[in-house]
């Protein structure tokens, strides 16, 4: 096949990196959007958990199933159906009548954008087959992450104060479209060599482990701890993680590969992806709530409020990229767990919230964190990995990033409903010494999810987990000859 021209795989590239920033914009603009909704759909707090949680669970459970089949039956056509799915989601949801119909909807948004990013991510290194212009495309895309990040807060106040929450989901729809036309006009057909073949059972097994912990956490506060339901989704996640560590090891093809965990990098790639976009989301969360329902503020200025984080955040990423080329994944590492330690910390234990310098200081910490743990986690979890299973593990880190995010907001959302009106209606948000003394134990949280980053990539990085990787890297050479 003839190599697409530069123009062309400017293209190409182009196309893929505005899915990822519909993606990203969606979770980013909806936590600004949170309290109108609240208040037009009379939704509890565990309604707005669940308006984020049943997008990142689905996203985070079909991430890997999404990719292997676009390797099988066609790169560019299982990207224009997540096009076809996720813009249609966008329709639904801002049609929604009331929040019944809305957490479905978004259900249907993520399997269409399961189908977006980690396909991209597919056609790129496809497209740009030289290693040099690769690493070029793929720091642009990581440019991209952390530009919707810095923007999401601005473009939801604008869209919410303009036009109302539901035009958070209208701005999906041209975008969508106009990816639609571009990628059948555009972007080559392409397949995997060898793709993996399909793994019902294990994707079953993974529905069932983060939909029973999700919904768990997140119901527990009105149903009772020891409620008949949420004792019955600890058992469905027990049992599913124990049927994953007895059945995926005996696949040929596993869905997830448990002999990737040998590698002490990849395992605390894994973890720090949790750790990090569990304080990531629950960050969001609290503080979108704290903003507009304690703080008066409108949406805008709520958006406004969180721009240095999100600016540094912005910066920090493409700073990261850098120091993972020269010094190694260490050194960021290092560096966005102690600044989100820091953050949780003024927050937790010095009430920053209660004085602006002190919170544009924590928010400024955060955004640090959060823009210098992205390059290196990917570079973690690929580290010594074969060229062949490079891909499956940079799959498996996206799905942590998902799962991570899914828990924050329901722990820490949770956390939140525990200690406001009885952990229910939400009535108490608006009450500052309420809501201060119900938000202290998820600054916590958020401090020791810095505090996992840094020490496990204190651990993870240094000279006895590379050879742990290297000796991973070859057994899985040997088991595919």
């Amino acid at each position: 096949m003839q190599e697409p021209s530069r123009r062309r795989r400017m293209l190409v590239l182009a196309i893929c990196c505005t899915s990822l920033l519909m993606v990203s914009l969606d979770s980013t603009v909806l936590n600004v959007a949170l309290p109108s909704m609240r208040r037009e759909l009379g939704a509890s707090v565990s309604g707005m958990q669940w308006t984020i949680d049943a997008y990142t669970v689905v996203l985070a459970s079909l991430l890997i199933l999404a990719g292997s089949t676009a390797d099988r039956v066609g790169r560019r056509r299982v990207f224009a159906a997540g096009l076809v799915l996720f813009t249609a989601g966008s329709l639904l949801c801002s049609l929604a009548p009331g929040l019944h119909w809305l957490v479905p909807f978004r259900m249907v948004q993520a399997a269409g954008g399961s189908m977006l990013n980690p396909v991209a991510m597919s056609i790129i290194t496809n497209t740009f087959t030289e290693p040099r212009e690769r690493a070029r495309a793929i720091g642009a895309w990581g440019a991209v992450a952390g530009l919707s990040m810095a923007a999401g807060p601005v473009i939801g106040g604008l869209l919410v104060e303009s036009a109302g929450w539901r035009s958070v989901f209208w701005v999906n729809l041209p975008v969508g479209l106009l990816g639609l036309a571009l990628t059948l006009r555009y972007v080559p057909e392409s397949r995997a060599e060898r793709p993996r073949r399909p793994d019902p059972v294990g994707q079953l097994l993974v529905i069932g482990l983060l939909g029973a912990v999700t919904y768990g956490i997140i119901e527990a506060p009105a149903l009772g701890w020891r409620s008949p339901v949420i004792l019955g989704c600890a058992l469905l996640a027990a049992a599913s993680l124990t049927g994953l560590l007895l059945y995926e090891p005996r696949r040929p093809d596993p869905l997830i590969d448990p002999r990737f965990f040998r590698s002490a990098p990849f395992s605390g790639a894994t973890v720090i992806a949790v750790s990090a976009f569990a304080a990531l989301s629950g960050f969001l969360f609290l503080n979108t709530l704290f903003l507009q329902d304690v703080r008066g503020l409108d949406a805008l200025h709520a958006g406004l409020f969180m721009l240095p984080m999100a600016a540094l955040a912005f910066v920090c990423s493409l700073l990261s990229g850098l120091l993972v080329a020269s010094r190694g994944p260490r050194l960021p590492l290092v560096l966005a767990g102690a600044a989100t330690a820091a953050s949780g910390l003024m927050f937790a234990a010095f009430s920053a919230a209660a004085s602006y310098p002190l919170m544009f200081t924590g928010y400024a910490l955060f955004g640090i964190g959060v823009g210098l743990v992205n390059a290196p986690v990917t570079n973690t979890a690929v580290s010594g990995m074969p060229r062949a299973q490079a891909g499956v593990a940079a799959a498996i880190a996206s799905t942590s990033r998902q799962t991570g995010a899914t828990l924050g907001v329901a722990v820490i959302g949770t956390v939140l409903a525990a200690g406001v009106a009885g952990g229910a209606d939400g009535a108490g948000l608006s009450d500052p010494a309420l809501f201060a003394a119900a938000a202290a134990p998820a600054w916590w949280i958020i401090t020791a999810c810095g505090l996992a980053v840094l020490v496990v990539g204190l651990v993870t990085s240094g000279r006895w987990a590379r050879k742990t990787a290297l000796r991973t890297a070859r057994r899985l050479e040997r088991a595919a000859a």
